[in-house]
């Protein structure tokens, strides 16, 4: 299969099983995970064929040369890096939702997302980006607002509105390039082919920071995680999160580095706040899948501290804590959203002596809390550890407060422990039954071997991260 068939097979594919296949949905989860399988074998084998400096030529099709329309496809280490992840949390997203009602539809939108995302990261053609970023917003739309908890409507149309708002701030971005450089292809664009460099800063790094999202423009993530089914919350940690940072990278940091360089104070002071604001927001907060939400948020506002280094250090930092994030903060999504089905709360004083009724489910989540927390040999260890390291090399020692972000989330978890894992069990939960599906549990498996297993040897993913930025010319 093509570049191009792996993009918009998945919708058509979408389209076709939503009309001949109604009277057996069950038939399409079947059909999205080898699918997402298949998308897995696709990233993986682009490794291989990478150059050794600058992308891989995967076409360029649906050409409208005299607008510069052109869908090219282009893929660098960087963006296989994501497809790669991508189609792994796709394929764990697929298994958490074995047991998820009416089926036919939720898994037909996962199927069509996945298509708009690899789009996203293979795409170099910034109309093209746009059209594949706007995409992905269908999907996880309709994927809160039907499968989401009580007020699912409200969060999907505040995740809409934030995320599309924002992006009239790129696409009028995209446009300042084209006036000035004649060229919509990102990979040929200078910061030196650019009149009015600082406003397309701007316009692109607000745009991206909706998305990721930073402090202030994070109030719609909350409301998004919480409404929304566990599996999905995954995605939008683990892939819609990582798609604003990767923008932020390619076409933020990399494109315009001056300007980048300029206001690197900016990008650090709101990850800085961002980190500690969520930290206490998490550790204030009792609603069980709202702290995971505002963990994830923190864990963000440390990636954005490292891509305000504006160093090959930081960034291989950044993207080890983006995938890191993914792995860690997935399983903890899920295990909050299965015990809300089995208690019938969010609160934490409902719960309570979890580990007496479901000890190896409350194992994981010990596991994925401790990587939140940055534990010695968990992947949450060596994001934080490397990105302490760069930020002090790069802006003096007293960076060393980012360590203080272990201390905030060894607060907020080792309290969650005591109050969920642990304690006196609830009346609640002695009368439920913590029976998981035996394909859901292992997707929390897989999640959890991730983390131990990238933890005890990062380099099995520094290998990869570390040359993905060689190229890249930064100041």
């Amino acid at each position: 299969m093509s570049a191009i068939e792996i993009i918009f097979m998945p919708m058509v594919l979408a389209l076709v099983l939503s009309f001949f296949l109604r009277s057996k949905a069950y038939i399409n989860k079947y059909i999205s995970l080898f699918l997402f399988i298949y998308m897995l074998g696709f990233s993986v084998s682009l490794f291989k064929k990478l150059p050794d400096e600058g992308y891989l030529q995967l076409g360029s099709f649906l050409d409208v040369s005299r607008f510069d329309f052109v869908l090219t496809l282009q893929v660098d280490l960087l963006s296989t890096i994501m497809l790669t992840l991508t189609a792994v949390l796709l394929i764990l997203v697929t298994l958490s939702s074995w047991s998820m009602p009416k089926q036919g539809m939720y898994f037909n939108l996962l199927i069509a997302f996945s298509g708009s995302i690899f789009g996203v990261f293979m795409s170099t053609n910034f109309l093209w980006f746009f059209i594949f970023w706007e995409l992905t917003l269908v999907p996880m739309y309709f994927l809160i607002g039907i499968w989401g908890a009580q007020k699912r409507v409200y969060a999907a149309v505040k995740f809409f509105l934030y995320t599309h708002l924002a992006s009239m701030l790129i696409l009028l971005a995209f446009f300042l390039i084209y006036k000035e450089s004649g060229v919509f292809d990102m990979s040929l664009v200078k910061e030196s082919m650019l009149m009015s460099p600082v406003l397309i800063w701007w316009l692109l790094f607000l745009g991206f920071a909706v998305k990721m999202p930073i402090f202030p423009f994070h109030t719609w993530l909350p409301d998004a995680h919480v409404q929304a089914p566990a599996p999905i919350s995954v995605l939008l940690a683990g892939v819609l999160l990582k798609m604003g940072a990767y923008a932020m990278i390619r076409m933020v940091i990399v494109m315009l580095p001056e300007t980048s360089q300029q206001y690197a104070w900016v990008v650090l002071i709101l990850g800085l706040i961002s980190m500690f604001y969520a930290g206490f927001m998490a550790i204030y907060e009792t609603h069980l899948k709202k702290m995971v939400a505002y963990s994830s948020i923190s864990h963000m506002g440390l990636v954005v501290i490292a891509l305000s280094t504006m160093s090959y250090s930081g960034l291989s930092a950044a993207l080890y804590e983006m995938i890191g994030h993914a792995f860690i903060i997935a399983p903890l999504f899920l295990i909050a959203g299965f015990l809300h089905q089995k208690t019938g709360s969010w609160y934490m004083k409902d719960m309570g002596g979890i580990m007496q009724k479901a000890p190896y489910i409350s194992a994981i989540f010990i596991l994925a809390g401790l990587g939140a927390l940055g534990l010695p040999s968990t992947m949450g260890f060596i994001g934080e550890l490397s990105i302490l390291i760069s930020s002090i090399q790069n802006f003096g020692l007293w960076m060393a407060l980012v360590a203080l972000s272990s201390m905030l989330g060894a607060g907020y978890m080792i309290w969650t422990f005591r109050r969920v894992i642990y304690g006196e069990m609830s009346a609640s939960v002695k009368k439920s039954n913590f029976i998981m599906h035996p394909i859901e549990f292992l997707a929390l498996v897989i999640f959890a071997f991730f983390i131990i297993v990238f933890g005890l040897f990062p380099n099995l993913l520094f290998e990869y991260i570390n040359p993905a930025f060689s190229q890249f010319e930064l100041l």
